[in-house]
């Protein structure tokens, strides 16, 4: 369906509030909690099913549609991809799926990360930390993907600093056009992820960027890279710890859908 037919079907449910309507929005916009749910499955890694994440997905865009304001110059599916996401990881969090082990490796990484960094004043590898934490290469990088789930939710909450519509008032800034503190704030941004992308190897590096700026799926990237899904998204949550220092509060940008 194009743009004027959605628009004739918003226009029909909010005069009617048709349950036969609704249900034709719902089925329209169904591809965009599978978009979502992958994106998200992308940090999740094999922790959850793709098939759970869609379903948890799908309340969300049933209570995005319920809560909408044609009104306010937010697109739905700006709008509803934040709300598909929140429930897919409010249920995530209700089914308390992080262990308190995965979370207490969580902090033995980012301390065995800070004390390296502090006696070396170098940026601490995969190697470093490993022997810092006295496991081998392989057992760190598994638990480097335990903390698939941990450092979603910790994305995620970090972005929840948002208005009621979900947008964090970003459309005012951009409706008013960015002065001089934005602009001077997007050359920072640029310069800290431009260093933050050097401290990867070079395969990390290609599925930020494949990932991030050319929105390809784990499928595509592990086709031309020529490696398994399982290793992309592996690559993937490598990245994003060794970026995780150095992007500080920018951490942010690299959201999920």
């Amino acid at each position: 369906m194009d743009d004027v037919g959605r628009q004739k079907l918003w226009n029909d449910y909010g005069k009617t509030k048709s349950p036969e309507i609704r249900e034709k929005i719902i089925v329209e916009y169904a591809p965009l909690v599978k978009v979502v749910a992958g994106r998200l499955s992308m940090y999740l890694g094999y922790n959850v099913e793709y098939d759970d994440l869609v379903g948890y997905g799908v309340f969300g865009l049933i209570d995005a549609i319920d809560k909408y304001d044609p009104a306010k110059a937010v697109k739905f599916e700006t709008y509803a991809s934040l709300r598909i996401r929140g429930a897919i990881l409010d249920q995530i969090r209700k089914m308390d799926w992080i262990p308190r082990t995965v979370r207490q490796k969580q902090r033995q990484i980012d301390d065995a990360i800070k004390k390296i960094e502090a006696q070396t004043g170098e940026t601490a590898t995969d190697d470093m930390v490993a022997k810092e934490l006295g496991i081998s290469g392989e057992e760190y990088a598994d638990w480097q993907s335990q903390m698939a789930v941990t450092n979603v939710i910790s994305l995620d909450e970090f972005n929840e600093n948002s208005t009621d519509d979900g947008t964090g008032g970003r459309e005012t800034i951009a409706d008013a056009g960015p002065g001089p503190e934005e602009v001077l704030e997007e050359k920072e941004l640029k310069q800290t992820l431009a260093d933050a992308l050097e401290l990867l190897t070079e395969k990390e590096r290609k599925v930020i960027l494949l990932y991030y700026y050319e929105e390809l799926t784990l499928k595509e990237i592990s086709n031309i890279l020529e490696v398994s899904e399982s290793r992309v998204s592996q690559l993937h949550m490598k990245g994003l710890a060794k970026m995780k220092t150095k992007l500080g509060r920018y951490m942010g940008i690299l959201k999920m859908a």
